[in-house]
């Protein structure tokens, strides 16, 4: 039986500046603390996945520089004991990211680097008994973003490979300009067995806001967002993710929210890779047959820890630490007029 999770795409390091308040243009803020960090979807998804259970098999898959970031990213892999037969060197400089975090926001300016080259060649030849192929970030990957005559783009050949492979793909982007995003995502679609996106990403696929001019979630929108993904080709689980919570359905019609988990202001250091922390959760769930809502609420957990830590996964805590707080915490309210 096939177990274990593949984690491709966009490698890179984090210099997480944490700030006192974001300034305006010209003017000065203090950084209060400065740390380096593996970020980028599969380091954030993977470690989170290791913190909570070792035994499950990881394999990295991706390229990063020969240099001091590059060398940082791979010894993080190792000291893990995550697979990394898969993580190529080139003569690129090593993806980075600033991250200006403070006050539970996080404002990113990213150099592209190696995972610019990132290719369908580079990985359409992984071959290990996993369960799982995560990709990410499209949007983020510009030679796997780019054309393909037949599939639309390199990454959309890739996905079908893996399918073609036996393995169940999971999914998630970056937000960019919604008609740069339909034109490479919607491509993309009838090649995710599984799809883990933001609310501001799944509208920019279905074109309706999922929050009004106040920034009040439209949660009564949300069924028919994710009717949306599956219409235009998710195989086996839409879900969608925000503050507030989740919401997620399978084809035959099912469909569930779940509130996220009360937090103090206080306890929130930052949210880099919150996101990412949620997917991993989920991810996690389905990877052992849970029931969607228990893998829904599990990725709210390692949301949850995750806002505790300034990096993207400084926060990741076991699974028996995430289970035990699911059965005491206190969960968020429900948006204004919702029933469960």
């Amino acid at each position: 039986m096939k177990r274990g999770i593949i984690g491709a795409g966009n490698w890179i390091q984090d210099r997480v500046k944490t700030i006192d308040r974001w300034p305006g243009e010209g003017n000065l803020c203090n950084v209060l603390k400065e740390e380096a960090a593996p970020g980028g979807g599969p380091a954030n998804v993977l470690f989170d996945l290791n913190a909570a259970d070792p035994a499950l098999p990881l394999y990295a898959a991706g390229r990063v520089g020969k240099d001091g970031e590059g060398d940082y990213l791979v010894n993080e892999i190792k000291r893990r004991g995550i697979d990394d037969r898969y993580m190529l060197r080139t003569d690129a400089r090593t993806s980075y990211t600033d991250v200006m975090s403070g006050e539970g926001k996080r404002t990113f300016f990213h150099c592209r680097g190696a995972n610019a080259e990132l290719c369908f060649d580079d990985l359409c030849g992984i071959d290990v008994p996993a369960k799982y192929f995560y990709l990410a970030y499209l949007l983020l990957l510009d030679t796997l973003d780019s054309p393909d005559a037949e599939y639309g783009t390199q990454a959309v050949r890739l996905l079908k490979v893996m399918q073609e492979k036996g393995y169940e793909t999971v999914v998630d982007f970056v937000s960019e300009a919604p008609e740069k995003f339909r034109a490479k995502v919607m491509p993309a679609l009838p090649y995710i067995d599984h799809l883990i996106v933001n609310e501001v990403e799944t509208a920019c696929c279905t074109g309706d806001a999922l929050r009004d001019k106040s920034g009040k979630l439209q949660w009564q929108n949300l069924p028919a967002a994710v009717k949306f993904l599956f219409d235009n080709g998710v195989k086996k689980t839409v879900v969608i993710h925000f503050p507030e919570g989740a919401c997620a359905g399978l084809p035959d019609g099912t469909y569930i929210y779940v509130p996220s988990f009360d937090i103090a202001k206080k306890d929130i250091v930052g949210s880099n890779g919150a996101g990412d922390a949620f997917c991993a959760g989920v991810m996690y769930g389905l990877h052992e047959n849970w029931e969607l809502e228990k893998a829904l609420t599990l990725g709210g957990a390692f949301s949850n820890f995750n806002l505790r830590s300034a990096t993207a996964s400084g926060g990741a805590v076991t699974l028996d630490t995430m289970l035990s707080f699911m059965k005491d915490a206190a969960l968020s309210p429900l948006p204004e007029g919702m029933e469960l």
